[in-house]
Order: structure tokens, then sequence, then C-alpha cells
């Protein structure tokens, strides 16, 4: 490694973090066309559009943290133009989000740089930031991390995680990002910082957790193990974060909601989202049942037809989840199949 290691941050005990993206995790940002990317920097905080319910459940995840006698920390790492700063900031702020600190990427000093592959490249970047932040400080005894499928925060933050865990070597961190073209100088500047944070945190990351924007199936992430959470919608984060007692039920419903009558999601497709998250194996089957009475009992959604056999099948679907994850490493990633995946890509 080059240069004296960066300073470390101790650990704050009793303090939990949350990590998020903005674009397609936060805001509904539309960047799939160029005459949609040009939109973006003349929008003002008004013209911003968030996904359903992610405002109500950052705002229950600081809430319900305080009242555990939990420090919270609220933050966001964009890879959007700092240019865009000032609405997204306006944007919280008409949401109430309260937050610690806001990172957006330096888009113009790699144009004016000629930097055209930093442009779209994501992993060095986000995970230098990362690490940068942990470093830094404040260092949360516990972190949850949210992304979506249009980048590459599963592999990022996994990376991050695992770090932070000792579940990965450098060599192999090293191979990882000379596989997927993050640049000399940005691969020699992440692993100073993973050589000093390596080991120090094995339990930090608690879920990342990935809003399947694209659909991408969500039997694509196994490879990333049990801690990563692929979710349709953001009551079924809701769910799995009340599961880990980060929330009250109360919260969820609020979440759900929230959804309610947006884009379709009626009372049907709220109990389906649950039914989906439980058969997948993120969700116990007393949790689930706990939030599909609740939404009956407030006439969100009816229980199934058949409630009892649709129990059953669930039940033998978290049988085969079992199975399939006392055969993986405890909550790493398979690096060496993510790294064939991505090489034959």
């Amino acid at each position: 490694m080059r240069g004296a290691p960066p300073a470390f941050a101790p650990v704050e005990d009793r303090s939990v973090a949350f990590r998020w993206d903005l674009d397609k995790t936060y805001l509904r940002t539309e960047f799939e066309s160029l005459r949609k990317m040009v939109r973006i920097p003349f929008e003002g905080g008004a013209d911003k559009v968030h996904l359903p319910g992610v405002p109500q459940l950052i705002r229950a995840l600081r809430r319900r943290a305080e009242a555990q006698d939990n420090r919270p920390y609220v933050f966001f790492l964009s890879a959007s133009p700092r240019q865009i700063g000032s609405a997204v900031r306006d944007k919280l702020a008409l949401d109430e989000i309260e937050y610690d600190g806001i990172t957006f990427k330096d888009q113009l000093g790699h144009l004016v740089r000629g930097r055209w592959s930093s442009l779209r490249e994501q992993v060095g970047y986000k995970l230098d930031e990362l690490l940068s932040a942990r470093l830094g400080g404040p260092a949360a005894s516990c972190e949850y991390l949210f992304g979506d499928d249009w980048e590459s925060d599963p592999l990022i933050y996994s990376l991050y995680a695992d770090v932070l865990s000792g579940g990965i070597d450098l060599e192999t961190l090293k191979r990882i990002l000379v596989a997927v073209d993050v640049r000399k100088a940005s691969v020699l500047r992440i692993l100073d910082r993973a050589e000093v944070l390596f080991g120090t945190a094995p339990d930090a990351v608690e879920q990342i957790y990935i809003n399947l924007e694209r659909r991408t199936p969500p039997s694509r992430f196994r490879a990333y193990g049990p801690r990563v959470v692929p979710t349709f919608n953001t009551l079924q984060a809701a769910a799995s974060l009340y599961q880990s007692r980060r929330l009250e039920l109360d919260d969820v419903i609020d979440v759900a909601r929230a959804q309610l009558g947006v884009e379709g999601q009626g009372g049907h497709r709220l109990r389906n989202s649950i039914d989906d998250l439980t058969r997948r194996g993120h969700l116990r089957l007393e949790i689930r049942d706990r939030v599909v009475r609740r939404f009956a009992r407030e006439e969100l959604a009816p229980l199934a037809k058949g409630e009892a056999a649709l129990r059953t099948r669930l039940r033998a679907a978290l049988a085969t989840f079992r199975r399939r994850k006392q055969k993986a490493p405890l909550g790493r990633a398979d690096y060496e199949t993510l790294l064939a995946q991505w090489e034959n890509h």
C-alpha cells in the first residue's frame, strides 16, 4: 500500500446508520434516455418524485432508533452530479427527512479532465466513498444499506460489508475491482482504506436492501447470500425491518397506506407483496401472519382465500430457503461465482 494510512474513527456503540442511494431508491429519477437525463439538472425540489412509502420509512427508522435509545444516522450517496444538490436538498426538506450527510459525484470534474469512463463507473466511486465515510466517522455499530438494481449496488454494498467483517481478502477485492474496470488510482486508494478497516466491524452491516426497479429476477441475487434482500417495493423492506425490530407494526401499516392506490397497489397487491417476501425466505411465517392479519383488521387487504393452504405452501418454501442458506457461507457473497458471472457477461 502507498502513503500513510488514513485515520480511523472508533466505532460508536448503540448507533445505527442507514445509507441510501438516491436515484431509483429514494427518487424516481428517469435517466433511461439522453432526453430524460438532460432534464434532471433543471428540475427543482418540487419536481422530484419519491418512491411510494420511502419518506415514511426513513422517518420511522429514525424515530424508532431514538425510541430504542440508539443514535440514528441517515446518509445519502448518489452518483448524480453535484449540480443537482440544491434541488435534492429541497426535496428532502419537503419530505421532512432529517439526514446527516449527502454525497454527490463530481461528474463535471471527470468531464473537464476527459475521464469519460469515470462518468459511468460506479463501483470504485461508491465503494471509495463508503470506506472513506466509515473511516472519517461516525462509525456506527450497525448499518443498513439501501440501493437498487440499476447500477452495481449489490456488489458495492457486499464488498463494503465484507471488508468490515473480514469476509473478503484484499487480493480477491483487488481482482474484483480490476475485473469491473475500476481505475488504477481508485483501486489503490480503496485498498489503502480497506486495509485499515479490514475485520474491524464483523457484524456491522445487518442487511442490504435492493429495490428491483428494473424487475430483475430475485434469483439472480442468490450469490450475494442472505444478507442481500431484493425488494419489489418499500413495503417489503418495511416488513423485513419490522422483523429485525427496527420498526413497529404501525410503521409497516403507514408504509402500506402510502403505497395504496399508487400504480395499482390495491389491497391484494399489498398482501401479495408480503407473501412473496415470505416465499423467498426473507420473512418468517409468524411475522407474515402478524402483518396480513393487521391488514385485514385495518381493512387494507382481506386474508387470502384458502389461507390455510397458502400458509402450508409458504412453510414449505421457507424450509427450502433454510436448506439453501445452510450451504452458503454465513452472510458472505460468493465472489468466485460473481467474478465468473461478470467475466462471462
